[in-house]
């Protein structure tokens, strides 16, 4: 079978989103805008903005000085990812292979998928006009290669549909921007006044190879079909689901209590393999009449606990009315979290530290690690995080005060906050990069931030502002600055959080 491709591109992805939820800023032009080398830079635009000259990568400031009511959003981190992994689960419907093309856009591996629509062209109709029907504002193209099909998409002027073998005379027309090169690239290309596919395709292979590298190459072979392209599908998420089919019809409250009983059996057990647990769970009945009842539970808290769960449904099973039988048991898991894994033996007897068992354990773990190993910290009134804990002589010492819980606090606390250089896009900003050790960070999340002043009975050190940051491999840190931001500031780093 001829492998074919489709290209998705969604010309105003996140402008569109923005404008389906909130319908008034369909009449009005807008941009989405992120800060950028200390200036606000357009990352997205709207169809009216554009109209106006507005561009991506353009200054907020020049974009208002050409549109007196543009409005400016701010832009949300990973919005356009997960939006295009809603419309490409979406899709699914349409092929089995369907992966996301970040910025802005899906590539789907149709082979042998368009003759259940009657053809190519109806197939491409059917998915684009359900697209923008949805309020997206949608183009597509099918070719041989998938890079061919990206291209004509986004670059095509006449048909969107390549015929099977017509994919390189489709290229030789385009710009070279067409072959998703980098922007280096493309300005090199710009300079040498090569406008058009046809003009690189004439030339000898090895020239280009040693001209524009390895990876200029390989996008233009991809594109030509001579490389494979490989495109990562979306996993489709599998459903927590379990039947119980009913060799008699069910009439009674204790035989839907045992039909219930194992499903939860099966369904815990595969939460529990998964380190998830139940949220929402719905108990979907059907009669031999025809109809279905359900019962649907929810807890505060992910739990795989069949006993817990068990009595939930046990709550609802006297509204389930069974009449003539019930032939069918569904149970359904629509939500699940990750479950906390807790140590709840422990404590389940005897909470507390006054349980001699616990006490037992601690003698025993200290004979194999020695005492020095463990210890028991209590909460202490003193501003400074590194002098608010003290150790605890015993099991029986009693805090003077609470711990506080109203703000987050790092899992591990440094004796010392240690020094880091800070990169910050404006001197009041959170951190955006920061060297701790020799290792350069990225600063992906940040929080705060959390003013904690100097003790006013100790006449020493300056205020601090703490802020809770996650870099771009997920390991969050806590940082602070000393001191005002207006006065040559320090940054130091003082604890890692789980």
């Amino acid at each position: 079978m001829e492998k074919r491709y489709m290209a998705i591109w969604f010309r105003h992805l996140l402008t569109d989103w923005l404008a389906l939820r909130r319908p008034e800023l369909k009449e009005q032009p807008f941009v989405i805008a992120a800060p950028e080398r200390n200036r606000m830079t357009i990352t997205a635009t709207s169809p009216l903005a554009e109209a106006e000259g507005i561009h991506t990568g353009m200054a907020v400031a020049d974009a208002k000085a050409c549109s007196a009511g543009l409005q400016v959003i701010d832009e949300v981190a990973g919005k356009a990812a997960k939006l295009l992994r809603q419309l490409g689960l979406y899709c699914i419907r349409y092929s089995p292979i369907v992966a996301v093309d970040l910025p802005d856009g899906l590539l789907l591996d149709i082979s042998g998928c368009a003759h259940l629509w009657g053809g190519e062209r109806e197939y491409l109709k059917e998915i684009v006009n359900k697209l923008r029907a949805s309020g997206y504002d949608a183009r597509a193209a099918i070719a041989d290669t998938a890079g061919a099909a990206w291209a004509v998409s986004r670059f095509g002027k006449t048909t969107p549909i390549i015929p099977p073998g017509k994919h390189a005379d489709a290229l030789l027309a385009l710009p070279p921007a067409a072959l998703q090169l980098d922007s280096a690239n493309l300005q090199k290309l710009q300079k040498l006044g090569f406008h058009q596919c046809r003009m690189l395709m004439e030339m000898p292979r090895p020239v280009l190879r040693r001209r524009f590298g390895e990876a200029f190459m390989l996008k233009m072979e991809q594109a030509l079909g001579i490389q494979l392209e490989v495109i990562m599908p979306l996993l489709v998420p599998v459903p927590y689901q379990e039947r119980l089919p009913c060799l008699e019809p069910v009439k009674t409250a204790k035989a839907i209590e045992i039909a219930i009983e194992n499903l939860l059996q099966i369904l815990c057990g595969r939460l529990k393999a998964d380190g998830k647990g139940v949220r929402k769970a719905v108990l979907k009945c059907y009669r031999i009449d025809g109809k279905m009842v359900k019962a649907a539970i929810s807890t505060n808290r992910a739990s795989y606990s069949v006993s817990h769960l068990q009595k939930l449904f046990g709550l609802q099973i006297d509204k389930i009315e069974p009449a003539l039988g019930i032939e069918l048991f569904i149970m359904e898991v629509p939500r699940a979290e990750e479950v906390d894994q807790v140590q709840e033996s422990l404590w389940a007897a005897n909470p507390g530290l006054q349980d001699t068992s616990l006490a037992e354990l601690l003698d025993r773990l200290a004979g194999k690690v020695g005492p020095a190993a463990i210890k028991r910290y209590l909460p202490v009134e003193h501003h400074w995080p590194e002098r608010s804990i003290k150790l605890a002589e015993s099991l029986t010492d009693k805090p003077a005060t609470a711990w506080r819980t109203d703000r987050p606090r790092p899992l591990r606390l440094l004796p010392r906050p240690e020094p880091v250089e800070v990169m910050a896009v404006l001197p009041d900003y959170p951190p955006k990069v920061f060297t701790y050790k020799g290792k350069r960070h990225v600063v992906d999340k940040a929080d705060g931030p959390e003013r904690i002043e100097r003790e006013w009975w100790r006449d020493e050190g300056e205020h601090r502002d703490y802020y809770a940051v996650e870099d771009t491999l997920g390991q969050r840190y806590w940082l602070f600055r000393l001191g005002h931001y207006d006065a040559a500031p320090r940054w130091f780093i003082h604890g890692y959080f789980a």
